[in-house]
This record gives structure tokens, sequence and C-alpha cells, in this order.
């Protein structure tokens, strides 16, 4: 019987390689599909530390009458896995070769250590003497000691063959705090571009000099480790941040979960690295180019070469909104929404900044998620306590691979007298809320904003998310209540506006899936239009399914995952589905619901995940002012006419883009050419 969803991992994979269409794309910016390379690369990496491994947990473990059926599952499902993951690297590999080529033709050429310029050599010598050479790592391999491969670093397997006939094995570890790209001084109007891995394998004399070798030769290989956090909750003599720290640390020498290696590697040295990594039979192993830790691109130098680059755009103001003046009181009169990163951040920070040193202003409370590593936000906060504000801070020490930043900021806050809530067991706290309270004229009056992304000025940048600045008592007081369910978890809240999980999801959307159906069943026009990250719970597929047969129309906007498979007739033929990749990361999560013509809108941090509706504290808030409302639907509809970045997926074929029709329609362009023209 043919299933009714589409595997998860299997479409997350078809979305990196969406990711990778970008990179293939002559009309995307030379620069920029190098760019989309090294994102490509960093999700895979992610993807491998986190859902790979879980897989390859369940296939470990040991076989028993109840779950050997999910043991065979799992097997088939990591064959399969890495069976497309080779295809996708191998597909990269070849992208990456034709960019490379385009960029000689712009006078921007790679060089190996085989093919180095006699004027550059000089240059090479002292560049790796005073710059790479003090921060190697290089460490010589016995044959009866296991060596600690550190998680997803790229390293140098060396092979020295002695002139006794022996052979000697190396690991030099690539440096991170240096560059991985070295620019070159110009010749001939060309611009050099050499790896620190090449700087290396030309100095390779210089690093064994003391050896007395006949042969020595460099190959690349990266390894990736399991990163899912298990926490201990039952040993009571350590505190929360005491068993994040550990469990951070134990990352970087957990059970490895793939092996990228230079294909062009000798069989006895990749046998000796597979007893040395103690890789079992489960695990991937990837063959790959001469080079690894492609994430490395996202970095890659702009040379001044603007003219390769997708052009920058000035983030716009909010309109009415003014910056320079009292932002809390213009709050009293009407909401804003800011939608970075058509708009600019800088009126979160603003509103925090103002609210630090406001007299009347006398408590903040927020919760973070993930931050930039020199956090403004951060910097109001300290501000604030300082100020003698009640400053109240939930943090999530569990956003994965943002843990020890977290762990270093919650000790800074903790310091300037911040209150500080470390999480709810069980849960992850995923909500993106403020509030602030301010008295004036002896009257107390709430403050705040809600936000489907992080309160992260970097991300903001290139991310899509709304932000609804309000003063909006009803909504503000039910934001309340979640602080309150953060600080004393044993009290359920009930709400009238906010959508919260865990506790409240899936029912209150479940209802207003079966308002639609029923405004169908009465003759009314029925209409669910979701964005979203990624929709894997099954409930609710089930759900949009039901709303399908009855003859609600469905639109789903979906960037990453989606296991609903959409047009299939008896099951889904009233719902479509569509991704777009473009310049900045889709990252807004809305809900929209026709409400028989009055239509229901919500802003959210929560995607359909199981996760994200049972285990993760989410808010969902509505747009109430008509305006506001108006702004988010029209973006919607942008998104549903792009026909220049838009594919349909869960298709065949998958990731096909929509037809191209006379009038070109680039949603990101024009989603900023909207909020450009109502400031008009």
């Amino acid at each position: 019987m043919e299933s009714k969803y589409i595997n998860r991992e299997l479409s997350w994979l078809d979305f990196n390689a969406r990711v990778l269409q970008e990179a293939s794309n002559d009309n995307v910016p030379l620069l920029e599909r190098l760019r989309f390379i090294g994102i490509f690369s960093n999700n895979l990496d992610e993807f491998f530390q986190v859902r790979y491994a879980t897989i390859k947990r369940i296939a470990d473990a040991r076989a028993s009458n109840k779950n050997n059926k999910d043991n065979i599952a799992a097997k088939e499902l990591l064959d399969n896995i890495t069976s497309k993951v080779i295809k996708l690297q191998s597909d990269s590999s070849q992208i990456l070769d034709s960019i490379e080529k385009s960029l000689k033709k712009e006078n921007i050429v790679f060089i190996d250590e085989l093919n180095v310029p006699d004027s550059h050599k000089k240059f090479l010598r002292d560049y790796f003497i005073r710059k790479i050479s003090p921060a190697l790592v290089t460490i010589i391999l016995s044959n009866n000691k296991y060596h600690d491969f550190n998680d997803n670093k790229a390293f140098l397997i060396i092979n020295l063959r002695l002139k006794s006939s022996d052979d000697i094995y190396a690991l030099v570890e690539i440096p991170r705090d240096i560059s991985r790209f070295v620019v070159l001084p110009k010749k001939d109007n060309k611009q050099y571009i050499m790896f620190i891995d090449d700087i290396i394998r030309f100095n390779l004399d210089i690093l064994f000099s003391f050896f007395n070798y006949s042969n020595i030769q460099a190959h690349m290989l990266k390894i990736t480790r399991d990163a899912e956090l298990d926490i201990d909750d039952m040993d009571l003599s350590k505190s929360y941040i005491k068993k994040i720290q550990e469990y951070v640390n134990k990352r970087r020498i957990s059970n490895p979960v793939r092996l990228v290696y230079d294909k062009s590697i000798p069989e006895e040295t990749l046998s000796y690295l597979i007893k040395k990594i103690r890789i079992t039979s489960h695990d991937s192993l990837i063959p790959g180019g001469k080079y690894h830790h492609r994430s490395d691109y996202m970095n890659f130098p702009d040379l001044g070469r603007t003219d390769l680059l997708y052009p920058k755009e000035k983030a716009l103001n909010i309109k009415n909104f003014k910056i320079e003046s009292n932002l809390l009181d213009q709050l009293l009169e009407r909401d804003y929404l800011m939608y970075t990163p058509y708009h600019s951040f800088s009126y979160l920070i603003s509103i925090l900044r103002q609210s630090a040193i406001d007299p009347t202003v006398k408590s903040i409370k927020i919760t973070i998620y993930r931050l930039s590593k020199n956090s403004n936000v951060i910097s109001c906060l300290i501000n604030a306590a300082k100020n003698g504000k009640k400053v109240l801070v939930q943090i999530e020490l569990q956003a994965r691979f943002d843990e020890e930043n977290n762990i270093k900021v919650s000790q800074e806050l903790k310091a300037a007298g911040v209150d500080l809530i470390y999480g709810v067991k069980g849960l992850k706290v995923h909500s993106k809320i403020c509030l602030i309270e301010r008295f004036k004229s002896h009257k107390k009056t709430y403050y705040g904003f809600i936000s489907t992304g992080n309160f992260n000025e970097s991300t903001a940048k290139v991310y899509s998310d709304f932000t609804l600045f309000t003063s909006n008592e009803k909504i503000l007081k039910e934001i309340n209540k979640v602080f309150e369910f953060l600080q004393s978890n044993y009290k359920i809240q009930h709400y009238n506006h906010l959508i919260v999980s865990p506790h409240h999801t899936s029912k209150k959307l479940f209802d207003l899936i079966d308002n639609e159906i029923k405004n169908v069943g009465k003759g009314l026009k029925g209409e669910i239009i979701f964005k979203l990250n990624s929709f894997t719970s099954y409930r609710f597929v089930d759900k949009l399914y039901e709303a399908s047969k009855f003859g609600v129309k469905v639109k789903l906007f979906v960037r990453g995952i989606c296991c609903l498979i959409p047009n299939k007739l008896g099951l889904s033929e009233n719902i479509e589905v569509k991704s777009v990749v473009d310049k900045y990361l889709e990252h807004s999560r809305v809900y929209v619901f026709e409400n028989a013509g009055d239509k229901k809108v919500y802003i959210s941090s929560a995607d359909l995940m199981t996760r994200n509706i049972e285990k993760r504290v989410e808010v969902a808030c509505p747009i109430y002012q008509k305006d506001l409302k108006n702004q988010v639907l029209e973006t919607l509809k942008i998104t549903d006419n792009d026909n220049i970045k838009t594919r349909l997926i869960n298709h065949k074929p998958q990731n096909k883009f929509v037809d191209n029709l006379n009038k070109k329609i680039r949603s990101q362009w024009d989603t900023y050419n909207y909020f450009n023209n109502i400031l008009d």
C-alpha cells in the first residue's frame, strides 16, 4: 500500500537539493552561488549530526521481537540517505567546478600547491610561518593509541613513508580561527585564491622537516558526530548549566556518524582511519573531492566584486513608526508590524534601549533562544538592570549548537542582576516574546512584541520574520500568563487570543480547521494558508487531508521538510504545496483561516512539527489591526504569485519550478517593493 506521507529525512534532503539548485543557477551572482554551496554543506553537516544520528541510534539498537522491524527499516533508511547524499555530494562537486571555471573568466583564480607561480612562493612561505604554523595542531598517530577526532572539523591525514620503509601517520587540524581562503597578491590583473589546506600542503617539508622520509602524501577528511543532547534529569547533584556544559563537551567526541574523505586516498590509509575512528557498518562513508568542510564558502571573501553579489538593499523604515521619537508612546495609538530583513531590526533594539532608560518603565520580561555573538539585545537588558528595572530573561540553554554561547550570556546577565529562568523540564522554550511594564500617571500599562524569529540582529539581515509591536492589553495580559507558566510550570494557563504550545495548539488549530470544513458545508468559501519552515506532524497532515476531502482549499508555503503529499486524487486534490528558496531564508510562520470572509491571521514561532506542538513552549499571536492584517496577507499573495524562485514540492519531478508566465514575479524582490511603496 502506497504511503500517505513523505519520509521526513528524505524530504529534508529534497529541501537541501533546492539550496543546491540556487548554487547551480546561472542567473544567481557567482559569489552568491559559492555561498549557496556553503549553505548546502552546512545544512548537510547539521543533518548528519542530528537526524542521521537519531536514525543510527535506532539502527544500532539491539534487535528484539518488539523492535526488529524498526531496526530493519532504520537500516534501510540509512542506506537510502547515504546513496542520496553521495549523489548530492557528486552534484555539488560538479557545480563547484563550474563556478570556479566561471570565476576564472572573471580573473578570480583558485590555485593549489601544485601550480603556485614563482612570484607567490615567498609570500606563501612567509604566510605559513607567520600565520598558519603557530595555529596548527599536529598529532602523530600511533598504531596502539586511540585518538579523538573532534566533531565537524576538517583534517589532513598525512602519510609519511620513511626511508626505513616504515609508515607514519599524522593528523593536521585545519585552523578555524583563520580564514579558510587566502587572498594572494594580484598578478597580471588576476586575483589568486588559495585554500589554507593547500598552503599547508605546499609547506609540508617545513612542517615535517625532522622526519627522514622518502615520500609524503596529504588527504583531507572530516568527521561528523552525533550531536543529540541527552540530559540526565535524575542526577540532582549537578546544576542544569553544568549538565548542559558537560554534554556539549562530550559532543566533541561522541559516536561518529559520517566520514567524508578524499576519494583519491590510498586504500591502506582509509582502512587505517576507519579502524582509528571506530567506524561501524552503519556509519556513512562519503567519498568526496580534494576539499571538504565546504560550509566555509558561506564566508567567502567578496574581493570587492559587488558585481558578483546580490545588490544590498537598505532596510526600510516602518510606516509612521518614528524611530527617533518615543516608541512606547507611539504604541499607545496603534500597533506596528516589522518584517525583517525588509524593515530595519533597529526598531526592536530601540524599544529595548528606550525602555532601559525610561524612568516610567518598571520591568522587562523576554525569552531568548538564539543570539548574535555581540548581542545588542543583551546589552540593552543589562543596561536596564543597571538602571534599576526588574529584568526577567528566559534563556534556552538547549538551543542546539548555541548552548555554549547561551551559557556565557546567562552568566553575564546574572552578574548584572538579571533574574533568569533556564527552562521548563521536558520542554524547550522556543517562543519569541517580550513584555514591558510601565507606570505612567499612576497607571500600569503593558507594551510588548511577539515574533516569528529570534531576537538576533545578525540573522535579521537574512531571515524573513514578522514581529508585532503592540500595547493591546488583551494580547499582552496573555503574554504575561506565558511568563507565569515559565515561572510556575504546574499552573496550566488558559488563553482566549494567543495559541500556546504545548497545551492548546493542536486543539485550537483543529477547531479552526473544523470551522473551515463547517463553512464549506454551508456553501461558504473555505480556505487555509500555512506558511512554515517545516511540516512533519502526521496528525496535522491527516487533518488537512480531511479538510481537502470536504472541499477546503489549502495552500502551503513550506521552505523545508514537508511530509504531506499534495494533489492526490481522493486524498489531497485541494492542497497545493510550494517552496521558495532565494536570497533570504524564508523563516516566518503564518496561519490564515478564511473564517467566512472575516479572515483570522496569526504569526507564530511554531512549525507544524510534533516537537513544536507537544514538546516546546510556542506562541502564535493574532493580528487584529486591519492594515497590518492586510500587510501579512499581501506578502502571502506575492509569495503565491512568485514564478521565478518557487518550486512545486512532493510532485514528480521533485523541485520543479513553477511555470514562468509573461509577468515575472520574484517574491522577495516584490515584497521589498511593496513595503517601500506603502511608505510613500
